[in-house]
């Protein structure tokens, strides 16, 4: 595998956004024989520049992940291979209720399904937006069709002070706050549009989505699927210099979003056991946020 040596930030800056396109490839968002969106929305969408996304993508290319064409974009070409299981000594069942798993893995499993309960709780919904439109494909190509899908989205409320993202040694500057509202803003109606389009054109009989939000900063991302599985991750906070879209640079404190490791876990029918009550737990978290405290 080729690398990039640069400076402390800037090479985290290429890990990130490498790790973040392969996984996207890995998990479907990107799948095989799709077209990246171009350098430039992914140098804006990552908060990175373009020269990092040009090198990330000269990576790419060169260990066969995508192919790249003047004036065509990039292609995906290759989508990974599944690591063969980790030989372990406790019980199978014990090992699926805590693995990592992708989001895009459970919800191709949950919208398969003739019920689709989602309930999320993200600082953005970024990465929900890009998978609802990778079902929405399956959904309208005939490959899946779910009889009723419900969407609450639990966020963050625009007037939060959060701890980030934020301008490194400004906290009195909001540029980056309003940036973030405006990636929310943006996700968040492209979702409803998704949802929508779906609904209209007869493709799900039942179809209701509500975005609330709560004044509370989010130290993890979760989702729950049916109330009977979840996907769960911390925001790790790192340092890293975001691009504004005036092409400023600046130096920021922020978390990392899409490259977030997420555990499993699943409600079986051991009300006792640890992944019954770990996931019907955060269910009540989330209920008792949503009904109490999200607006």
């Amino acid at each position: 595998m080729s690398e990039w040596q640069g400076g402390d930030s800037g090479g985290r800056e290429f890990h990130r956004v490498s790790e973040a396109l392969r996984s996207r490839m890995a998990d479907g968002t990107y799948p095989l024989g799709a077209f990246l969106p171009s350098q430039r929305a992914l140098a804006e969408e990552l908060g990175v520049s373009r020269d990092t996304v040009q090198r990330v993508m000269k990576e790419l290319a060169d260990d066969g992940w995508v192919e790249s064409r003047q004036g065509s974009g990039s292609r995906v070409v290759r989508t990974g291979a599944v690591p063969a299981e980790p030989v372990r000594t406790e019980p199978a069942e014990a090992r699926r209720r805590r693995s990592p798993a992708g989001l895009g893995d459970v919800l191709n499993r949950v919208f398969a399904q003739p019920e689709v309960t989602l309930d999320v709780y993200t600082l953005t919904s970024e990465s929900l937006d890009a998978h609802i439109r990778l079902q929405a494909e399956r959904i309208a190509s005939g490959l899946i069709s779910p009889e009723r899908v419900t969407l609450r989205l639990l966020l963050p409320s625009p007037a939060a002070v959060l701890p980030y993202p934020r301008v490194k040694g400004d906290p009195a500057d909001t540029r980056l706050r309003a940036r973030l509202h405006e990636i929310t803003e943006r996700h968040t109606a492209s979702l409803h549009g998704t949802l929508e389009v779906l609904k209209t054109q007869g493709y799900v009989p039942s179809v209701h989505a509500e975005v609330r939000y709560a004044l509370l900063a989010p130290a993890f991302k979760a989702y729950l699927f049916n109330g009977a599985e979840m996907l769960m991750g911390p925001y790790e906070v790192i340092e890293r210099r975001i691009v504004l879209s005036s092409g400023e640079e600046v130096e920021a404190l922020d978390v990392l979003g899409l490259g977030a490791q997420l555990t499993h876990h699943v409600r079986d029918e051991d009300p006792t056991s640890s992944g019954s009550v770990f996931v019907d737990s955060w269910q009540s978290w989330f209920e008792s946020v949503w009904g109490l405290l999200a607006e």
